[in-house]
């Protein structure tokens, strides 16, 4: 029987040099309950100099509110050439109504997507394949209690913090950082205690990522912790000590 938590589809941009700028976007593919689709730029995010391969919930902003997924997603550039050469990125976080799309920049340089012998683009036709697995569901319920079941394990084994669920090495920083920034979730209102886990797991990765200096980030780090920030926002974190964090290390 087909699972409909977990999917694969293949888009093919056909004229991709001379597509226009905007955000393009793929046909949408029903999975989970939801549309979802692929998204990228032709012409880079804001300048950048790498291709962007964006999933998000079609028309995500427009769903009833309290919704919300936890995605386990892996974006493949196909190399037409060799299969060895495609370029695989993958991860799993939370999609909902403020941040209904996620982007893995820094996938593929334009100078080698373009290298004509390169194999991504041929006969001007570049090829993006998406895999995802909607592992545990809020809001719109329509799916098995099951897939709630797989993540409550480690729910159970985890330590409050704060009022946060978190894996018992994590307490002493996530004391640590409510004792620094004590108005740090004010306004974060998330009830269920899966999302909160997942947010401050994000919150911890990006308080531990930025305090290494310049040398150690790529300009795809520096794009990944800026949406990294915009997402922390949206969700009601306070996050301006994180913003000046990777403001000096922009400088330095």
């Amino acid at each position: 029987m087909e699972n409909l938590n977990k999917r694969k589809f293949a888009w093919l941009i056909k004229n991709f040099s001379s597509l226009p700028s905007d955000k393009l976007y793929s046909a949408p593919v029903l999975i989970s309950g939801f549309y979802w689709d692929v998204f990228t730029y032709p012409k880079g995010y804001k300048g950048g100099d790498s291709l962007v391969v964006s999933l998000a919930v079609t028309d995500g902003q427009s769903l009833p509110s309290g919704w919300a997924r936890y995605v386990k997603f892996r974006l493949t550039i196909v190399n037409q050439l060799s299969h060895e050469l495609s370029i695989h990125r993958e991860t799993g976080i939370w999609f909902d109504q403020k941040a209904p799309g996620w982007g893995l920049s820094g996938m593929l340089p334009f100078a080698k997507l373009h290298d004509k012998d390169g194999g991504f683009l041929v006969n001007d036709e570049l090829k993006i394949v998406a895999e995802l697995e909607s592992l545990e569901v809020i809001g719109m319920l329509d799916e098995s209690k099951d897939l709630l079941d797989k993540t409550s394990s480690s729910v159970r084994e985890s330590i409050d913090a704060n009022g946060f669920q978190v894996l018992p090495s994590q307490v002493e920083a996530v004391r640590g950082m409510f004792e620094r920034h004590p108005d740090i979730a004010l306004e974060f209102r998330a009830k269920n205690q899966h999302l909160r886990t997942a947010c401050m797991n994000f919150l911890l990765s990006l308080s531990e990522m930025l305090p290494k200096s310049l040398e150690e980030f790529s300009n795809e780090d520096l794009m990944e912790a800026d949406i990294a920030l915009t997402y922390l926002k949206d969700v009601g974190f306070k996050v301006d000590w994180l913003e000046k964090s990777l403001d000096q290390v922009k400088r330095t």
